[in-house]
C-alpha cells in the first residue's frame, strides 16, 4: 500500500513565521512544474510493487493557487498510476484566501474528500501579524463554501502563542473554528525558525511572544473546549472527531514508509530516506534533463529507524506500540533505554504499560524534553 505526498512549494506570498521549502512564481511557470511532477510520479510507478493508494496529501506552499482544474487533473493522474484502494484518504492543503464556492465545488468533484484549511487565526489582527492574504471573515467563509461543496472531512489550522495574542484572542479564534464544525483541529504552537522575518522580530524585540505560563494557560483553553465539543486528541497537536483522524499523517507518526513527489519533498521506502532539491526551477530543470532530483539520501540502520518510530509514536496519545516494535526492530524497549526510561518513569513524564508507551499529561507539557532524552 502507498502513501503519496506532492509537494506544490508556490504561494502567494511568503508569511512572516513560514520556513516550509516555498516561493513566490508567476501562473506561467505551473504547467512545467505540473509537467516535471507527473514525469516523477511516472518513475517512482514504474519501481513500485505494490501500487495500492491508500492516502494522497498534496501540500505546500499553497496548493490551491493552481487551477482547479491542474489539481484536478493530478488526483486523476495518481489514481491511474496507483490504483486506489477503498476508502483512500485525499487531502490537499488549501488557503482560505484562494479559493471560492466554484473552486471548491471542482475539488469535490475530482475526488478529494479531505480539505485541510490554513485558517491560523479567526483575529484579523493576528493574521496581519502572521502576514496572511486572509481575513476572519474569508476564512469563514471558505469553511461554509466547502461545507456546501459536500466536503464532509474539513481540517482547520490553528496557531497560538502568536506576538500579542492573550487567552481571550485564541479563546475566541478556537470557539469560532468550533462553531464552523470542522471534523478535525490541528492546533500548533508557533515556533521561530531561523532564517524567517519572525526570527529577526523576536531577536531584536520588534515582537515579543507569550511567555511559558501564557501559553500553560492557551493549552488548558485547548484541552478544555475541544474536549466540551467532543474532539479526541489523538496527537500532540491533533484533534478529530471520532473517525476522522488524518490517516496520511498517522502513517508518518507511525514511521511507515511513505513516497513523496516535488521540489524539497521527502520520501522514506525500505530505510531509505531521499530528500529532492528545494529550488523548483532546478528541480524542473533537472527532471527535464532526465538527471536525478535526489539530493540527500540516507539508509537508516535498524537502531535509528528504532528510535525514530519512538519519538515519532510517542507524539500520539496513545503511544508506541510495544509488540509492534519488537515485531518490526526485534528490539526490547525497556532494556535497550534502560536508565534513561527509568528517570522518565520516575518523572512522571512517561507511563510504561504492558502494551504501550506513552507519554503523561505531563509529559505532552514537556513533550521536547522527552524526545531530546530518546533521540
Amino acid at each position: 500500500m502507498v502513501s503519496l505526498y506532492l509537494h506544490v512549494p508556490f504561494c502567494h506570498k511568503k508569511c512572516h513565521y513560514c520556513s516550509f521549502s516555498s516561493c513566490v512564481a508567476g501562473n506561467e511557470v505551473f504547467p512545467t512544474y505540473v509537467a516535471a511532477l507527473k514525469q516523477e510520479l511516472a518513475g517512482l510507478a514504474a519501481t513500485c510493487a505494490d501500487r495500492q493508494l491508500k492516502s494522497l496529501f498534496i501540500g505546500g506552499g499553497t496548493p490551491t493557487l493552481f487551477p482547479c482544474a491542474v489539481l484536478a487533473e493530478l488526483v486523476d493522474f495518481c489514481q491511474a498510476l496507483f490504483p486506489p484502494l477503498p476508502g483512500v484518504e485525499i487531502s490537499v492543503e488549501a488557503n482560505p484566501g484562494t479559493v471560492n464556492a466554484a473552486y471548491l465545488s471542482g475539488l469535490r468533484g475530482a475526488g478529494v474528500n479531505r480539505l485541510s484549511l490554513g485558517v491560523q487565526s479567526f483575529n484579523d489582527q493576528e493574521l496581519q501579524v502572521l502576514g496572511r492574504i486572509h481575513d476572519g471573515t474569508l476564512a469563514r467563509d471558505a469553511v461554509q463554501a466547502a461545507k456546501h461543496a459536500g466536503f464532509t472531512n474539513i481540517n482547520l489550522d490553528l496557531m497560538y502563542g502568536l506576538p500579542g495574542q492573550t487567552a481571550e484572542t485564541w479563546q475566541a479564534s478556537l470557539q469560532q473554528a468550533i462553531s464552523l464544525g470542522p471534523q478535525h483541529l490541528s492546533l500548533y504552537q508557533l515556533t521561530i525558525e531561523e532564517g524567517t522575518p519572525f526570527h529577526q522580530s523576536v531577536a531584536t524585540g520588534k515582537i515579543v511572544l507569550p511567555d511559558e505560563e501564557e501559553i500553560l494557560l492557551l493549552d488548558e483553553i485547548t484541552a478544555k473546549l475541544c474536549g466540551d465539543a467532543g474532539f479526541m486528541q489523538y496527537e500532540i497537536s491533533n484533534y478529530a472527531g471520532y473517525g476522522y483522524e488524518c490517516a496520511h499523517n498517522i502513517n508518518y507518526w507511525q514511521n511507515g514508509e511513505y513516497l513523496a513527489c516535488g521540489a524539497s519533498a521527502v520520501s522514506c521506502i525500505a530505510g531509505v530516506r531521499e530528500k529532492r532539491i528545494g529550488d523548483p526551477l532546478e528541480y524542473m530543470r533537472r527532471i527535464k534533463e532526465g538527471r536525478s532530483v535526489v539530493m540527500e539520501s540516507e539508509c537508516l540502520s535498524a537502531e535509528a529507524s528504532f528510535r525514530e518510530s519512538v519519538i515519532l509514536g510517542l507524539r500520539m496519545t496513545k503511544g508506541v506500540q510495544l509488540q509492534r516494535l519488537a515485531e518490526r526492530y526485534h528490539i526490547d524497549l525497556a532494556k535497550y533505554y534502560g536508565r534513561t526510561l527509568e528517570k522518565l518513569l520516575n518523572l512522571q513524564l512517561v507511563e510504561l504499560t504492558n502494551s504501550h508507551l506513552k507519554l503523561t499529561a505531563e509529559g505532552r507539557i514537556f513533550a521536547n524534553r522527552v524526545m531530546a532524552e530518546l533521540v
